[in-house]
């Protein structure tokens, strides 16, 4: 029966994570409101969320690397099917995935991308705060924090949203017991206990904000919004100081 259960496990996590790219339960938000939100693309099609993390810095999942030469990463967008004039759009000039990453246990799901150039910053445009183990509260069960994406909106869609969404979900303590111990220190869960809210597919990479900080990034799940399986998320301040070594050293 374990053997079974693990099974299942992974090929459900498999599915999620190679569907075509989610918030669900969520709204359309007002535009450029979500100033860090990055869009990832590859010849102007959106494959995965980022944040901006400082001016030349993004950082995304590490289960969504593709080559420097071909990522683009465009800020202050909304409209992925409409041209605002409002988008910055850079090229990568390099793409630091964490040398601890595992593919199969998604653990240490973190990667950073340098902008060619410095981002300018403006009423759109502004980096989100990364947050410390040392100087910041802990995450408690219950704390309201909010996702967002392009991911698809409904269960089982292949869609992407064209509109940045977002969705509020509360963080879930204990989650290890929902998804068989695969849960370790590196990983928060955050979500609706009975389902409904949630970031999905397309959404992989992205931000969840909680009290201003970038506490989480969207890295995967068993399904979406379905109740009991909450989305994990990579936990961001475990890897403040490896953000802050990368950058200096870079």
């Amino acid at each position: 029966m374990a053997q079974l259960l693990w099974v299942f496990l992974v090929l459900a996590v498999t599915v999620r994570d190679t569907l075509p790219q989610r918030i669900i339960g969520g709204q359309e938000v007002v535009p450029y409101s979500i100033k860090y939100q990055v869009s990832l693309q590859v010849d102007r099609k959106h494959f995965c969320g980022g944040t901006l993390i400082q001016p030349q810095w993004v950082v995304s999942a590490a289960h969504c690397w593709r080559p420097a030469s071909v990522i683009q990463v465009v800020l202050s967008e909304h409209s992925l099917a409409v041209e605002e004039g409002f988008e910055q759009v850079y090229n990568a000039s390099r793409v630091f995935s964490h040398f601890a990453y595992n593919p199969k246990t998604f653990n240490n799901d973190i990667m950073l991308i340098r902008l060619s150039v410095p981002a300018q910053i403006n009423a759109n445009v502004q980096p989100a705060s990364v947050p410390t183990l040392l100087d910041t509260p802990d995450l408690v069960g219950g704390l309201s924090c909010t996702v967002s994406g392009w991911g698809v909106t409904k269960i089982y869609s292949f869609y992407l949203s064209p509109n940045l969404r977002a969705v509020d979900v509360e963080i879930i303590p204990s989650c290890q017991y929902y998804y068989y111990y695969r849960i370790n220190d590196n990983m928060i869960c955050a979500g609706s206990r009975f389902g409904g809210k949630d970031s999905c597919q397309g959404d992989s990479g992205g931000p969840l904000i909680c009290d201003g900080n970038l506490e989480g990034i969207v890295s995967w799940g068993i399904g979406c919004a379905l109740p009991y399986y909450p989305g994990v998320y990579t936990k961001v301040r475990n890897y403040a100081r490896w953000i802050d070594w990368l950058i200096t050293a870079d």
